[in-house]
């Protein structure tokens, strides 16, 4: 009890964190069904690309864009991994991290055992990172799999309604790849303003609140989200007549 009230704010800003973190998780899942969002949108993309895939005999370049995304997931674990050691590595010199950080101007005190409770959850933010990349990577695996198994143009045996089902269910695999790919960034982001706990408790609920600002904007009102869902509704004025225009 008597480390509960001397790290209270500590706690009320870790608990803050998870209500942020999961809270808009969930609030991004329920948007999404009736909202254009990234997600959404670049799923309806998938879509088109599994069934223009369906119409040609070459997958070479299919499959070669399913292996870069799977890279760049590929690249994050192994990141992921270089963090968690060295995160490991500070809290074996706990004691000599705490020192440093006493030394450093605007930096609140905490006790050792805090501090190492918050390297703890710092490590714990990272291994939930490494887990959805890895996930990630299985699943574009799963996805190059499907692209080799689609069926080829003018197998007869294959009805229309098979080969719409089957450009829907890739599309869907490579989707759940693509949503733990966002989930990881998503724990990068805000394993970044877990750093700012380090310095403050009061920071770190900023912090935490900031970064749901920012995953909002991007995700729902972004710049590149406005150029995927616009169409032109009106043809382009031909040169010609333009000077008469």
């Amino acid at each position: 009890m008597s480390f509960i009230q001397a790290n209270l704010i500590h706690l009320l800003a870790a608990v803050w964190f998870v209500i942020c973190w999961g809270g808009y998780t969930r609030y991004a899942t329920w948007k999404a069904r009736d909202t254009a969002c990234l997600a959404s949108v670049l799923h309806l993309y998938r879509e088109d690309w599994m069934r223009r895939m369906l119409l040609r005999d070459n997958r070479i370049a299919d499959a070669s864009v399913i292996g870069n995304l799977e890279r760049n997931a590929s690249f994050f674990a192994s990141s992921t991994l270089i963090i968690l050691a060295g995160i490991l590595t500070v809290l074996g010199a706990s004691e000599r991290a705490v020192s440093l950080l006493a030394d450093i101007p605007m930096v609140q005190q905490a006790s050792q055992g805090m501090s190492e409770i918050k390297l703890l959850c710092l490590a714990l933010v990272f291994v939930y990172a490494f887990f959805t990349f890895s996930w990630c990577m299985r699943q574009y695996n799963f996805a190059a799999i499907l692209v080799g198994s689609a069926p080829m143009i003018g197998e007869r045996q294959v009805t229309e309604q098979e080969r719409k089902a089957f450009a829907s269910r890739a599309a869907r695999v490579i989707s759940m790849a693509a949503n733990q790919f966002n989930f990881g960034l998503r724990s990068y982001y805000f394993g970044m303003s877990m750093l700012a706990w380090f310095v403050s408790p009061w920071l770190f609920m900023i912090m935490s609140a900031g970064v749901v600002v920012v995953l909002y904007r991007r995700e729902f009102h972004s710049d590149v989200l406005d150029v995927m869902v616009y169409t032109p509704t009106e043809a382009p004025v031909p040169e010609t007549n333009k000077e008469a225009v």
